[in-house]
């Protein structure tokens, strides 16, 4: 389950590619079971090792750097293509808490507000700004007030749109499935009624 995100402090690390796909994310051949454990290794396996089998990282690769990144800076359409959930929970193993990204695809998007990343999209130009100033430095993310800044960048904060409803997943660390069991109490009293009500259809 996420963990709530409030606000977010961690370095940035620019990975400047348009229509970075979720095959290119997570490799299916990296998604050897339908857990979302143990997927963090094979995060961006394609790029990120000069042999993925022996697990023999590139050097330079945005992921191999030190410290390691929390906030990925991307460019138009990351996350496109296919819709497996499998690359939002590799890079939440990884430890990546924040995209900020010139555009996402929308089922990418949705996956990452249901799994505790923020993704955040900016104005071209602030992408491409932040990219350049801010790789390998810290940035300060606040969900409250839908804010970026950067020590790199001083006098600039970065203000993006998120809805109330995944604001609130986003904010207390809620999935769909978790969300609804903090009403189980209504619910149960629902059933209770209903099956006193129709006793056949619970026969």
């Amino acid at each position: 389950m996420p963990d709530p995100l409030v606000m977010h402090a961690g370095y940035a690390g620019a990975l400047m590619i348009d229509n970075i796909d979720t095959d290119q994310i997570i490799p299916s051949r990296e998604m050897r079971a339908v857990s979302r454990e143990g997927l963090g290794g094979g995060l961006f396996a394609g790029w990120r090792y000069e042999d993925p089998g022996a697990r023999l990282e590139k050097p330079g690769f945005v992921l191999n750097r030190a410290p390691r990144p929390s906030i990925l800076v991307c460019g138009h359409n990351f996350g496109c293509g296919s819709s497996r959930e499998h690359a939002v929970w590799a890079l939440a193993e990884y430890g990546i808490r924040v995209i900020i990204a010139k555009s996402f695809g929308e089922i990418f998007h949705g996956n990452c507000l249901r799994n505790g990343i923020l993704p955040v999209t900016l104005p071209e130009a602030e992408v491409d700004r932040i990219a350049a100033k801010c790789d390998g430095a810290m940035m300060d993310v606040d969900v409250r007030t839908q804010t970026v800044s950067a020590p790199g960048l001083p006098g600039w904060t970065g203000r993006f749109e998120i809805g109330a409803f995944p604001k609130r997943l986003v904010l207390e660390g809620l999935d769909p499935v978790r969300l609804t069991l903090k009403d189980a109490g209504i619910i149960g009293e629902f059933l209770d009624a209903d099956r006193a009500r129709r006793p056949w259809v619970y026969a």
